[in-house]
């Protein structure tokens, strides 16, 4: 298995179930509550350990007791956490979510008062023992060329990943070195693109020259690889959608799990597919092992 540090959020994601989603001005009793740990790189570690790989985190935490939390429960996963950097100040995030039973799907209202995790922060980990980097664009995006940079001088035989969510301040500087860049829908969407494919072949092979994949929620997700071939994917519901909270980390998380294990793009993007869709059937992110293939 691969020794793989994801780079970016953990957070406490508190998860309200109702039976629908409520109306402006209302108020509505939850059917349940669960408090777990949440954040794109985290999640993503979170199924990459379940998988079977030596997973770790880097990112920033508060020395409090959510922080302390979110760094419990990922070192009961088996995730080391020693390449984070700690705070003494500060507020760890906390996700508000309300997840409506009818239809699975999630509304999130985020909090965050914590610093990025900066490129010198960075520079301070030790890359080397690492197999797989995977980074999350997050507001400093312009740190990105600065890390892959530390990454390639210090584990040149590390492969690079980056997660493209939101649009960011300088993230189009960072786009051209990673060997795999996961952009999501929303991303695309926020482009112009109607479709996966559309904007995959609007890339400028200059510069993302690296695997280029889309993720388009119920259409699937789509791929081109290093010869420019496009690759697509149905998406594969479960039988009921539960929970969708955290399906794109899932998706990630089984992208990167099937290339590490040397299988074709075409391979990983269905394995990628199917894991995320096994996971909209089911609450949480526990019970995954095995779903990848």
């Amino acid at each position: 298995m691969a020794a793989i540090l994801a780079v970016g959020g953990a957070v406490l994601d508190i998860v309200n179930v109702v039976a629908a989603y409520p109306a402006e001005d209302s108020e509505v009793r939850a059917e349940r509550q669960a408090v777990r740990l949440g954040g794109n790189a985290a999640n993503t570690l979170a199924v990459l350990a379940q998988l079977g790989h030596r997973c770790a985190w880097s990112g920033v935490w508060a020395d409090e007791p959510d922080g302390r939390r979110i760094v419990a429960d990922l070192q009961a996963r088996g995730i080391q956490t020693g390449p984070a950097r700690r705070l003494a100040g500060g507020k760890s995030p906390t996700s508000y979510i309300t997840l409506s039973r009818a239809t699975g799907s999630r509304t999130i209202v985020h909090h965050r008062d914590l610093p990025e995790l900066s490129a010198a922060d960075f520079e301070a980990v030790d890359v080397a023992p690492y197999d797989w980097v995977h980074l999350e664009a997050r507001p400093n995006a312009g740190d990105i060329p600065r890390m892959i940079r530390h990454v390639r001088r210090h584990s040149p035989r590390a492969r690079i990943s980056l997660e493209v969510e939101k649009a960011r301040e300088g993230l189009e500087h960072g786009l051209h070195d990673p060997d795999v860049v996961l952009f999501s829908g929303d991303y695309a969407r926020g482009q112009g693109y109607a479709d996966p494919e559309g904007f995959l072949r609007g890339l400028d092979p200059a510069t993302v020259p690296g695997i280029k994949v889309c993720t388009w929620g119920s259409a699937g997700a789509a791929a081109v690889d290093n010869a420019g071939r496009l690759h697509r994917t149905p998406a594969f519901p479960p039988a009921r959608v539960v929970d969708t909270v955290g399906a794109g980390d899932t998706f990630n998380a089984g992208l990167i799990d099937a290339l590490a294990r040397a299988r074709s793009l075409a391979e990983a993007l269905e394995a990628a597919a199917r894991l995320a869709g096994r996971k909209c059937g089911r609450e949480g992110l526990d019970g995954l092992t095995g779903a990848g293939g």
